[in-house]
This record gives C-alpha cells, structure tokens and sequence, in this order.
C-alpha cells in the first residue's frame, strides 16, 4: 500500500514537474538576444582595501542604454573574472557575502584589463547598511548559520541538516530563540503571540486558525531565511506581544536559468517534491517555488481526572456524578499538501521597478481518532458502576488559500531616496466535516443507552487586503528617515452546525452548538523613524507609530427549542493608540557591540476566541469564546552584547517584558463532568531572563551553535465566575536549551546532532513537565556539487511528550500528549545551472573564508 502511494505521488509531481522544466527551458531558449554589436573581452578582478581578492563575488553590468546588451559573471577563488561585453556605459553592481553591495559605473570601448573593484565589508549590527562607505574592510569571518543585526537576528536554515527534507515547522524547532510544541504551538521566549510574515507581510500561505497544518505544508527547501525579531521597530506592525517571525521565501538573483529538485521519502510514510526555479535576462526576473507531498501522522493523548466534589452532597436526581474518569485517544491523520508560488520582477527603467506575485496553497486531510474513557459513575453515596466509552471521530479538513501581490519601487534620485507602493489581496477557505459515534459499555456489555453520533460540519473563510506606502530619505552619510503608512482589512466568517442522534433514534440539529459569526476589523497605521549616529560608535534609531482599530463581530445562534435564528447584539471596538520604539548600539571595539531597545506592543485577540459558541470534538472538553475580550499591551526591554570573532559569536541579551489585561483561560467542571473552558482578560504576565545565542568553530569541520534561554516569570491574576474560583499567579525560574552540532568529515560529507531541552514550569494551578529531544542528520554531496542526498531522524529516543498537571478548585488532571512519534526521511535534491554567473569553480574554497557553502557544498 506505502509503494502504491509513494508511486502515484511522484507520477502526479513528476508530470507537473515535466510540464514546468519544459516550458522555462523554451522561454529561456527563445528568449536568447542576437546580438550583432562587437564585443570586448574584459578581465578585471575583486578585492577589499588591502588589496585581498574576494572570492566568488557576483558582478551584475547593466548597460545604460539597452538592457539587451546586460551580462553578468562570477569571480573565482581569487576574485579575477572574465566576460564578454558591447562597448558603452555600465553600471556595474558587485555582491559578496559578508560585503556590502557597490555599484560603480565604468565606460567599456576596447578589451583588456579594467581596475579593481573595491568592496566594503559589513559590521555586525550595522545601523546603516545602504550607506556605501569606502574604507578599511572586515575581514570575513566563517559562515554562521545565526547572525545579528541591530533590529533582528537572521537564521540560515541551508546549514540545518537535520531539517532537510521536512517543512517549515520543521525549520522552526532549530532556530534560537524559538519553540515548537508537540502540537505544533510556536512560541518566542515562551510566549505564544508571535505574529508570522512571509516576505515581510502577512500571508494566506499561514491561513486563519490552520495552525500545524499550515507550517507543515510550506517545504524547508523553499525557505531562503528566517528573521527572528523579539522587539520589532516602529516600522512593523504593532501586533504580536512575543515578537515577529519573518520567514523569506527563495527567489535567486542569477543570470540564466537555474533552479532545484528535491524529492523526498520517508516514515510514516511521507512523500514530497518541491522545485525551485529562476529565469533572469535583462531587465526580467521570473521566479517559480512549487511542489506537494502526502504523509501519514500519528498522535496519542492521556487524561487522567478526579472530581473534587463531595458524593455524600451530591444531587443524585437531577445528574449523574462521574468522580473518576481515564481517557486515553489515538489519531491518526493522512493528506496531501500543494503549494505554488510564481512571480515577475521587471526594471522599466534604472530606477522604477514593478513586481507581480501569486501563491496558491492546499491540504486535504484525513484523520481518524480513538478515545477510550474508562469511567466510574456513581448513582448514590456509595454505589458506583464502572463504565467504559468509546468515541471515535472520522474527520476531513479541506483548505484553499491563495494570494496576489503587486509593487512598485521608485527611486526619486540617485541618493537613495525611495518610494514603495504595495499591495495584496488574500482569500483562505477552509472547510470540515467530522462524524462522532460514541458506545457505552457496562462490563463489556453494549448498553441500550448512552450512545450517539453527531455530525459536525465546519466552515471558514476570510478575505484579507493589505495596502503599503513606505518612504526612504537618507540624509548625509549615516542618518536615514523612514515613513509609511499601512491598511489592514480582514473579514473572517464561522459557520457551525452540529446534528445528533440519540440510541439509533432521528437525527436532530443541536442549537446549542450551531452559530454563525462574521468577523471584521480595519486597521490604519501610520509610523515614523529617523536612524542616525552620533561619532564613529554610538548608533540610534528612534520611531513611533499609530494604529487605528476597529473591530466589528456579528452572532448569529439559535433559539435551544425552536431552532428560530437568534441576531446576536453586534459588538463594536474603536480604539487608537500609539507604540514607541526605541533602538540604541554602541561599537566598543572592532566585532564588539552593545545593543538597548524598547518597544510596546499589542495582542489583539484571535478571531475564534471571540465566537461566544462552544466548539464540539469532544464531550469531556468545550471551548466557549468571550466576544468581550480586550487586547493586551506589553512594554518590551532588551539589553544585548554582541561579539564577533573568526571562530565564534557570542550574542547574550537580558530582557524583560511585562503584559497588561492577560488573556488567561478559565476552567470549571458542569453538571455533567465536562470541562468547560473560557478566555477572560485577568491581570498581568511578567517576563525576565537571559536569552543566550552562539557559535562555535573549533575547526573547519566541526562548528557549534548554542541557544539558551534563561528566564523567570511572574503572573498574577485570579476570577470567580458562577461561583467558581480560579487562580492564575505563579512565580518561578525555568530554562530552554539547544545545542547543534555539526561534523564535516570530508569535504562532501557532514552529519549534525541537535538536542533540547525544556524545563518545567509551574504556577498555582498547573505544572508542566519537563520535556527533550535528540534529531541527526547527514547529507551528501553527488555529482560535482550538482546533487545532494540528506538522510534525517527526528525524535530519536521518541521522547517529545507535553506533560501537564492541573488542579482547580473542581478537579485535578493529569495530561500526557505526543503529536508525532519519531519520524525519518531520505531526500535527494538536483541543482540546475544554466548560463556563465551560476557555473562554480573547481577548486572549492576554504569553508572559513568568505563564503556560506551553498547548495554545492555540505552546509556546515
């Protein structure tokens, strides 16, 4: 059955695949100039200011009269490179990792050698990185899989073997100061409000409330970086209290046509091919990242309750009383996932550029879940029945989500005045439908009663438009003022619907669970900043920006008898309010940085949480939303070194964060021993630690990175609601570590080890257990640098359990949830190189040098 799937999976990919490659390949043929004007050979050669050839450097000659005649090359090991060029002016525009970018404008009329390029090397945490500065260069230190700069630290996913092959949930559990729950709940610091961006804005590629299932239908192979920023500038929008993730989506720069292959294989059972492809000539640039894959998934779940309730006071006659209930539940789930992302870049002149972008996104999911609650029941004070129930749920979750993007970038003069105008249009549709048949069992006797089935049908929708104004305005050589404005619309829309069947009886609409809301908000921001220096050393950015919400929901529900439609009161938010940043550095020394900022923030509450209807999956555990629910604020503080040497970085930062009107959720016991679960707004949640970040390069062939996060917490907060008390203050200390480390035996082989570990945290009323985990990876490069084969294991020792005990005035629980066992995968992937920029050398350069390794290498 594993060979048939795997076999009708790459059938359907490979003849996508076929179609794509065959129609780029004859765009690119036909699109070959025929140039009759002579052409000069010209050498030249890259270097920083003490005269050291820069390897691997690109150089980019745009001509100034006819983009036809445009060409670039790739310098090799030494920096000196060769091309072919028609006489005229050029403007020539030299790249190099570690380097800042150049443009200088040469005059070509016969061949020979032309002088040296000079380029300048980038700072760590340089406040101003448009500001061409000639002058005394860095040396480059080694590549590092994890870099900081002065308003975000950006993480390298290409040397994170153990992820190669798998997605961006995947990514996402390596990256500092970032985790992953076994549920797939992203967190920052501990802190589940992180706000995700693809290509810098919101995106239907992440859908509304889709959660793992969203981040395990985007590839890792299609993730050129993740910017991780735990206090965002003004200049971003204002929402998330944890922080933002920026996840930048592949789009290669080379001449030509070129692109990657990557299939893979793995267990339980899971398919995937995803290509990555660019075509550049002249003044355009098309892009194509696509592909899918079917998997199989495994989670298991125990829930062990008492009731605290006295049975000797119980009121016998109007319910029965449950004082001991054991569940244990099995899911098993199955779909396939596709995904495309297509887009053009075209120059309509040196200084106007205009980008069109689309994406599609789907999954089709199945899922099958098992649960078996073990139950004591009593009928009196001292007589009790054991009972045992089965529940079993049969569900599918269709989603559809597409995206439309449109830009412009405008240069108002060769200074490095800019103006961008963007916009994007996303719609995400996602509908499921679960049947729920549920047997009792008396000593392993199918009872009479107690038996039912429900079918439950869910809907969702949301039409989303984001319009973008930003402005550049340098202002002499180390100061830039930055402004913009910003207009977020979102509509989402829930319908519900629930029937039941009670003993083999009709079927009848449960009102209390069948709803419809329609959930709409506008947001208006508008921000300012200004970065500048004062002396050689001392770098400041200051900004504000305002935001403008209003927020509109409509209910409709149900009358529990007649069924007659019920409109709901509409409930109405209008607010602005205003979010300073504030960002600071100092240079101590060459590769030696201090860095202070400040932010605030705000969390506005997600759409769902706010549906004042109970969701229905399972009888023992509702979910009611509060419609009443208020954003919360946080003021944001980060004192961060940074240290920069040739065999390691050092990055400690001390942060303190503290949140008002905390969302915190509510739960009690019903009359029917059901745990009912509501979020309120209940005091505050403060946040101290030290979140420690580095690398380490004892030789070439083996590098390090740590990731530690060191943090106390202290919340308080407490509510009675009908009576029943809740208390949600605690104080502790607690830790994250993770530790990669990478070998490269040779020079075509490497071989990682990443390990976590999460301590326990507790607070008045509940205690979460501690929890690690241990993946390897290894690849191999094939085929001169063409090919690489990756072999990976997560969860080696299946240890990535969320354990979490509670106790409340009603009952105590105990909690035990994994939601994917230990899984592994081979992957294969195929590099494409077409055209003189994109051909690499021989000769591989020294992995401490200035250069990353790509996709050529074995990432280190």
């Amino acid at each position: 059955m594993i060979k048939t799937e795997i076999r009708n999976i790459i059938q359907r990919r490979t003849l996508g695949l076929v179609f794509v490659l065959g129609a780029a390949s004859m765009a690119f043929a036909q699109q070959q100039p025929s140039a009759t004007q002579q052409k000069f050979s010209v050498t030249g050669n890259v270097q920083d200011n003490a005269k050291s050839g820069i390897g691997y450097a690109s150089l980019t000659f745009k001509n100034k009269q006819t983009t036809q005649l445009s060409d670039a090359v790739l310098a090799d090991v030494n920096g000196n490179f060769k091309i072919e060029l028609a006489a005229g002016s050029y403007d020539v525009t030299i790249e190099a990792i570690d380097f800042k970018t150049k443009t200088q404008t040469i005059q070509i009329a016969k061949s020979g050698a032309i002088p040296a390029f000079v380029i300048q090397g980038n700072e760590v945490a340089n406040l101003d990185q448009t500001t061409q500065i000639q002058g005394v260069v860095i040396t480059a230190a080694a590549p590092k899989a994890y870099k900081v700069e002065l308003d975000k630290k950006t993480y390298d996913p290409s040397q994170d073997i153990v992820s190669k092959g798998g997605n961006l949930q995947d990514v996402l559990s390596n990256v500092p100061s970032v985790s992953v729950d076994t549920d797939g709940t992203v967190s920052m610091r501990g802190n589940s409000n992180v706000k995700f961006l693809i290509n810098g804005k919101p995106s239907s590629l992440l859908g509304i409330d889709d959660g793992a299932n969203a981040l395990q239908s985007i590839p890792a192979d299609q993730i050129e970086k993740i910017e991780v920023i735990t206090n965002p500038s003004s200049k971003f929008e204002a929402s998330g209290t944890a922080g933002i993730l920026n996840i930048i989506l592949k789009k290669d720069k080379k001449i030509g046509f070129n692109g990657t292959v990557t299939g893979t294989l793995g267990y339980l059972p899971r398919t995937n091919l995803n290509a990555n492809l660019n075509w550049r000539k002249g003044n355009w640039t098309w892009y194509f990242n696509g592909g899918g894959g079917y998997q199989k998934n495994e989670s298991s779940s125990k829930n062990y309750m008492t009731r605290k309730d006295n049975p000797s006071t119980w009121d016998y006659t109007k319910n029965s009383f449950t004082q001991i209930s054991n569940q244990d539940g099995e899911t098993k789930r199955e779909g396939d996932n596709y995904n495309l992302t297509a887009g053009v870049v075209h120059d309509l002149s040196d200084k106007t550029t205009i980008n069109l972008s689309g994406m599609i996104r789907s999954f089709n999911n199945d899922s099958n879940t098992l649960n078996n609650y073990a139950e004591k029941t009593y009928s009196s004070a001292s007589s009790f029945d054991n009972f045992l129930r089965n529940r079993n749920s049969f569900g599918n979750n269709k989603n559809f989500a597409t995206q439309l993007d449109f830009g412009v970038d405008q240069k108002l003069d060769d200074n490095g005045q800019l103006l961008t105008v963007s916009a994007s249009y996303q719609t995400n549709k996602s509908d499921g439908t679960n049947q729920i048949v549920q047997n009792t069992f008396k000593n392993q006797i199918l009872q009479t009663t107690g038996n039912s089935i429900n079918n439950v049908d869910t809907d969702s929708k949301s039409d989303t438009f984001i319009g973008k104004l930003d402005y550049e305005l340098p202002i002499g050589d180390h100061s830039k003022l930055e402004a913009g404005a910003r207009y977020d619309y979102n509509k989402n829309t829930y319908d519900y619907f629930v029937n039941q069947s009670d003993d083999g009886g009709a079927y009848y609409t449960r009102y209390d669970f069948t709803s419809n809301t329609v959930y709409s908000e506008n947001i208006l921001g508008i921000y300012a900043q200004f970065k500048s220096k004062i002396g050689e050393k001392f770098g400041y950015q200051l900004g504000l920006r305002s935001e403008t919400s209003k927020i509109d929901i409509n209910f409709l529900s149900h009358d529990l008898i007649t069924g007659a439609p019920i409109q709901n009161p509409e409930v109405k938010k209008d607010y602005t309010k205003l979010f300073p940043s504030v960002f600071l550095s100092y240079d101590i020394a060459k590769g030696n940085q201090v860095l202070l900022n400040y932010s605030r923030r705000i969390q506005r509450p997600r759409a769902f949480t706010m549906i004042p209807f109970m969701s229905f999956d399972d009888d023992r555990n509702y979910f009611r939303g509060n419609p009443n629910l208020n954003p919360t604020y946080e003021n944001s503080f980060e004192l961060g070194y940074a240290i920069t040497k040739k065999k390691f970085t050092i990055n400690p930062t001390l942060y303190y964060k503290k949140s008002e009107d905390e969302v915190n959720r509510f739960q009690y016991l019903d009359d029917k021993g059901a745990i009912n679960t509501m979020p309120f707004n209940v005091g505050t949640e403060t946040n101290y630690g030290l979140d420690l970040n580095g690398t380490y390069d004892p030789f070439s062939w083996w590098k390090m990175m740590l990731s530690a996060d060191l943090y106390g917490y202290n919340n308080t907060g407490n509510m009675k609601l009908n009576g029943k008390y809740m208390d949600f203050s605690g104080d502790g200390f607690s830790y994250r570590l993770r530790l990669n480390t990478t070998f490269r035996p040779t020079k075509t082989f490497s071989f990682q080890v990443q390990s976590f570990y999460r301590g326990a945290e507790k607070t008045v009323m509940n205690n979460r257990k501690a929890m690690y985990g241990v993946d390897f990876g290894a690849t191999q490069t094939l085929w001169k640098g063409n090919g690489t084969l990756a072999f990976n294991i997560r969860d080696i020792f299946n240890t990535r359990r969320m354990k979490n005990y509670t106790n409340t005035e009603d009952f105590v629980r105990d909690m035990e949830m994994q939601w994917q066992p230990r899984q592994f995968s081979l992957s294969l992937t195929y590099r494409f190189k077409q055209g003189e920029k994109v051909e690499q050398p021989k000769k591989k350069k020294d992995i401490n040098s200035n250069y990353d390794g790509g996709d050529d290498q074995s990432p280190m």
